[in-house]
């Protein structure tokens, strides 16, 4: 065999990490450079050493790479005219701009994502993209001074006849206000922003998350213990902490901390797997079939450094193949308007239940803090939160008396 075992090794290793390739026993990241962006590029593809001879390390350094290319990429498909869709678009200012000149929309764009979506994920790049899609389709590109009130309202009118729920209307405008904001605040322009105030039916279409009562829950758990494999522990996991699936789906094997007096979770950024808040950066005792979910993760899961592989298998966390699996499994157990963010919304109530302070929840939870004075301080250490955690896992393996 011309490579021996040693290059068959080799191989089967680089298949398992994604855009590597091994040469000497060191890891190289290898991209293909789309397409459309091809004409920024003298060479079609993107090599780059590692500097590592370790699977582990190559993968890890293998998705951030990939990660940041993803988000260069997608800044410069936000300054093609061609994807904006809009054959209005005029010649992009350069940066020396006054407060006389005027700013067009790709320039705003660009602007924005530049400074403001610096280590932000693809969602973010992704829901810009999208609402000023939807804006040019409504009303076309102009400078951002052509922009008027009757221009807003054509938008949310224009997002209303798409169907739109109103908290989807919400999230749009809310992307597209600060980049014109931004714009009017660095070059000081004496304009206003004509998206500020737009009425819309917040309500509209939108359905409320149930939670889901002990009783079910405590069903939930038990078929989690029989299944006792990757969905289930994601879930397990999810029912006694209240993290967000983006969270729990993307943690790093790393991330479960069970060497301690108090086990834990570390609910910290991965370039794979940004945080939605700042307090989402956080830690979460680990409790009842939360703690039973970590140990079967470490315990099993040998091949990989992820916690759950099977939704980290690209350079980002696919949580939205994570949320369609559960809640096709869920479905069988819960009522309509209950999934598995549901479980979020249960984990709160269960600890209102215990009297457990509004503070202690939120920081459980990474819920944004409602006030300066929250965000003082160190916060509450882990045996104060473990104590109300226990608490309700206590409460759900009691069976209430008929």
């Amino acid at each position: 065999m011309r490579y021996g075992l040693h290059g068959v090794l080799t191989k089967m290793q680089t298949k398992s990490i994604p855009y590597t390739f091994n040469r000497g026993g060191y890891y190289y990241f290898t991209r293909r450079v789309p397409s459309d962006l091809i004409g920024h590029y003298s060479y079609p593809r993107v090599v780059q050493g590692l500097r590592t001879s370790s699977p582990s390390q190559a993968k890890t350094r293998a998705l951030i790479a990939a990660a940041k290319l993803d988000e260069y990429w997608c800044r410069l498909r936000m300054t093609d005219p061609d994807l904006l869709g809009s054959h209005l678009l005029k010649d992009p200012k350069t940066a020396n701009h006054t407060a006389s000149d005027s700013i067009s929309l790709s320039h705003a764009i660009d602007l924005y994502l530049q400074h403001k979506g610096q280590g932000k994920g693809k969602t973010f790049h992704l829901s810009v993209q999208r609402a000023f899609r939807y804006l040019v389709k409504a009303c076309g590109s102009k400078n951002l001074h052509e922009y008027t009130r009757a221009d807003a309202l054509q938008y949310r009118d224009h997002l209303v006849k798409k169907g739109l729920a109103g908290s989807s209307i919400t999230r749009v405008l809310n992307t597209v206000r600060p980049v014109f904001n931004f714009s009017i605040s660095e070059y000081a322009l004496d304009i206003k922003n004509p998206f500020v105030g737009i009425y819309h039916d917040r309500s509209y279409g939108v359905s409320k998350r149930l939670p889901i009562p002990v009783d079910v829950l405590r069903e939930i758990q038990k078929e989690c213990i029989v299944y006792d494999d990757e969905m289930r522990w994601l879930v397990a996991i999810l029912s006694d902490t209240g993290m967000r699936l983006g969270e729990a789906a993307g943690l790093l094997k790393s991330d479960l901390k069970l060497d301690g007096e108090i086990p834990y979770i570390m609910v910290q950024p991965h370039a794979w797997r940004r945080l939605k808040t700042e307090s989402s950066n956080r830690k979460i005792p680990l409790v009842g079939k939360s703690l039973w979910a970590a140990e079967q993760v470490l315990k099993h899961s040998k091949s990989s450094e992820f916690a759950f592989p099977r939704y980290n298998r690209q350079q980002y966390t696919n949580a939205n193949s994570a949320s369609a699996a559960l809640n096709k499994w869920l479905k069988g157990y819960v009522s309509k308007g209950q999934s598995i963010h549901s479980l979020r919304h249960s984990i709160r109530d269960r600890l209102r239940a215990v009297d457990c302070p509004s503070e202690v929840i939120d920081q459980i939870g990474g819920w944004a803090r409602s006030s300066v004075g929250d965000s003082y301080g160190e916060g509450y250490s882990l045996s104060k939160m473990n104590k109300y955690l226990k608490e309700i896992t206590q409460v759900i393996s009691t069976p209430c008396k008929p």
